[in-house]
Order: C-alpha cells, then sequence, then structure tokens
C-alpha cells in the first residue's frame, strides 16, 4: 500500500508496506510514468533490492555449479537471470546477474539477501571465491531502455553517485514497473511463486534455467517434468473485469466451477490493458474458461512463458 510523502513534495507516493516498501510507487501520473517505461523513456531507483557481490577466480565456474543458468563463460557486462533450487527442484531464490570481468554483482528480491549469503557461504569450501552483501555501498537502477525479459536495462552504481539521462528521461515508481512486469507475463518470487513452486510452472526455462547445461541441485524434476510436458500447475495472464474498482491482491483464491484451482500472484492497472493479474493455476483448467479472481471475473491469457 503507498503513502503520501512530504508536502513539498506530495505527488511522491512510496510503497507503504510489502517487499518493494519504501520505493516510490508513483509520482502523480500512472499513465504517464508507464507510456514513459513502454517507450524506453523511464529509470527507477531500485534501491530497496540488496545487492550482493561474488569476488574471486573460481567465481563464475562455482556459481554455474549451484544455479541452473550457464555462468561459466558468461561475457563482461552481460545480464542474465539465475535459480538456485531446493534438492526436489523447487525454487527458492532467483539472482539477476552481470559480470564486470572481476566481480559477479547479483540483485536479488528485498528481504531474501541474508538467507542466500548464508547458503552461498556454506558451499564454498576450498574454492576462491568472496561472498558480500554490499548493499548499504551500492543499489541498482533500472536505466532508460526498452524493457528486457529481465525487466531492466539495469545498471549498479554506488549510492552516494547521481546518474545523468537524457531530458526526456522520466523517473517512474514500482506502479509502472509492476504493470510493465505482470503486461510482459514475467514472474516475481514469493509473488507467483510459493513453497512447491518448480521454474517448469511459470516460464523461467530457457530464461533463468539452462536446459542444456551440467548438473545442478534440483536439475532432476526440473528435467523429468519438461520430458514430460505435464508440470502441475502454469501461469497466466488474466484481464479482469474492468467495472470493478479494487485489484484481487497477492493469494487472492482463484475460483473455477466453486472450487479453488490456484491464486493471484500479483495484479496491476495497465495504462492500455487496464486490470491485469498473474496467476498461478492448475495446469487442466481449461484455456477458455471464465474463472473468479476472488469475486472478480476474469479471462485467462495463456502462452506466456
Amino acid at each position: 500500500m503507498p503513502s503520501e510523502v512530504g508536502s513539498e513534495v506530495s505527488s511522491r507516493v512510496l510503497v507503504e508496506n510489502g517487499p518493494d516498501q519504501g520505493a516510490l510507487w508513483h509520482s502523480g501520473s500512472f499513465v504517464q510514468e508507464q507510456r514513459a517505461l513502454h517507450e524506453g523513456r523511464g529509470w527507477a531507483d531500485l534501491g530497496h533490492r540488496p545487492i550482493i557481490t561474488v569476488s574471486g577466480v573460481d567465481r563464475l565456474s562455482w556459481l554455474h555449479s549451484l544455479t541452473t543458468q550457464d555462468l561459466e563463460k558468461l561475457a563482461p557486462h552481460q545480464w542474465t537471470q539465475a535459480l538456485i533450487l531446493s534438492p526436489h527442484g523447487h525454487v527458492e531464490h532467483h539472482l539477476v546477474v552481470v559480470d564486470d570481468g572481476t566481480t559477479t554483482w547479483i540483485h536479488v528480491e528485498p528481504n531474501t539477501s541474508e538467507e542466500l549469503v548464508k547458503y552461498l557461504d556454506s558451499m564454498k569450501f576450498m574454492l576462491r571465491v568472496d561472498v558480500a552483501d554490499v548493499s548499504s555501498a551500492y543499489k541498482c537502477i533500472r536505466v532508460p531502455g526498452l524493457p528486457d525479459l529481465i525487466g531492466g536495462p539495469f545498471r549498479i552504481v554506488a549510492r552516494n553517485e547521481t546518474l545523468v539521462f537524457a531530458a526526456d528521461a522520466f523517473e517512474v515508481g514500482m506502479w509502472a514497473i509492476e504493470a510493465e512486469r505482470i503486461a510482459a507475463g514475467r514472474p516475481r518470487l514469493k509473488f507467483e511463486t510459493d513453497h512447491k513452486t518448480i521454474p517448469n510452472e511459470v516460464g523461467w526455462l530457457n530464461t533463468a534455467v539452462h536446459m542444456n547445461k551440467g548438473c545442478y541441485r534440483g536439475q532432476e524434476t526440473v528435467a523429468r517434468t519438461f520430458n514430460l510436458g505435464k508440470p502441475p500447475r502454469r501461469l497466466v495472464q488474466l484481464h479482469l473485469d474492468g467495472s470493478v474498482v479494487s485489484l484481487p491482491p497477492h493469494c487472492t483464491p482463484v475460483m473455477y466451477q466453486e472450487k479453488q484451482v490456484g491464486f493471484i500472484g500479483s495484479s496491476a492497472l495497465h495504462y492500455e490493458l487496464g486490470p491485469i493479474a498473474l496467476a498461478v493455476i492448475k495446469r487442466n483448467i481449461p484455456g477458455d474458461a471464465l474463472l473468479l479472481a476472488g469475486d472478480i471475473p476474469a479471462a485467462q491469457e495463456l502462452n506466456l512463458s
């Protein structure tokens, strides 16, 4: 939920609670901000997202062995994403990764960095790597440019660094960022995932999972489900009844024929599509089925992965 801040900057509304707490929600016109993002003119301060660094000569081969992504030959300054899975293939962490040639920089979901650093430290063994949470000194900026598959383009900068963009660049808040993400069908950890989510269900195959790389924890589940072609659930975009004023919050039950068949991950008011949401539902629900997001009628759009 947003909160108004400061009489001198009354148009700036911050996120009041949830993982994005303290980030900008919007600066007055969500339509103008979403359009700027769509046109490649939008930028956003994502300083609420933790930053983790991995240094040392073994860093890329080590991260390659721990994650779902092929990071061993990651080119400098090339952004990618990776997952860390449980032994049973359930998604535990989502990493957005770039390497500058000497250090690997990772930004992750709020409130997940402590657990991630602890896990990485436990897996160092005798390898030449060093893991650090550098969130107090660095932050992530979503810089102007057309949206990509990860949600960028991004840049990691020192917290005291001031970036200067083109004159037509426009600061956007999490309302625009989230609306763009939902419209693009990109899942978000702890929004479109729960304790039993596998990558095959939410469209992370071939974006955060490299299907031809070597062994990693949880690979057997991913490969088996891929070969069978039958993940238990699927990610869908919902077009919500626009006559309803409110949006369904996270974890709102999705109903079909009076039975719960899934849950709402995220919802937003999009400047062109209107009220939309991402939901995770059972795989066997017909694609043309009319669903209820709580008490709001909703139609599915498939093929997001």
